[in-house]
């Protein structure tokens, strides 16, 4: 504990210094100590779950232990804000993609073969279109479906969870999420119809 506080007083830029001179690992918890309530709240902002917020707080810092090292930063503070975003945005892209898959698997089943040759141009782009698409889609759902789909696919609820958390019956939660994908679907389908 003294060994911190001898440290308390330097700036980010010296701790991140005497950390890559001497990899050690209290110059970080300085730095963790002086922006993870930023963060928490940065990550809550992102995943609107406290516990997947916590959870992301602890992983941007674990990153940091190793980022810190390879890379010359300059101003930390915006440079963290940068790092913990993208960080929530990679989650919850990985959340959206398994609701994605589940619904592209439906909508181009039948369309494959004639659409495969075109899907090599602008994968990122066309990628990041299918992303905005289906986070507008969800937001257009009646608020049943939008509230069952978010926690199902995006916070990863099960039904009995979502039961809880909804007051809505396994039957109605089991429907919402059924009839949300399907919605989903059509809106999706509508979406890549339109002329770019």
């Amino acid at each position: 504990m003294i060994y911190n506080e001898k440290y308390n007083h330097f700036s980010d830029n010296e701790l991140i210094t005497e950390y890559k001179n001497t990899k050690n690992n209290v110059f970080v918890g300085i730095l963790y100590k002086r922006y993870s309530h930023l963060v928490l709240g940065l990550s809550f902002k992102y995943l609107k779950d406290e516990d997947e917020a916590k959870d992301a707080v602890m992983q941007i810092f674990e990153k940091l232990l190793a980022d810190l090292l390879k890379f010359n930063i300059e101003y930390f503070k915006s440079w963290l804000y940068t790092f913990s975003k993208n960080h929530c945005l990679m989650i919850l892209r990985g959340k959206q993609s398994k609701l994605k898959k589940e619904i592209d698997i439906q909508i181009h089943a039948d369309s494959f073969m004639e659409t495969e040759n075109g899907m090599h141009q602008n994968k990122a782009e066309e990628k990041e279109a299918q992303y905005t698409s289906l986070e507008k889609a969800i937001e257009e759902l009646n608020e049943d479906q939008r509230k069952c789909i978010e926690l199902f696919y995006l916070k990863e609820k099960s039904y009995n969870d979502i039961v809880d958390i909804t007051g809505y019956t396994m039957n109605e939660v089991k429907s919402f999420i059924q009839n949300g994908k399907r919605n989903l679907k059509i809106k999706l389908e509508k979406n890549s119809e339109q002329p770019r």
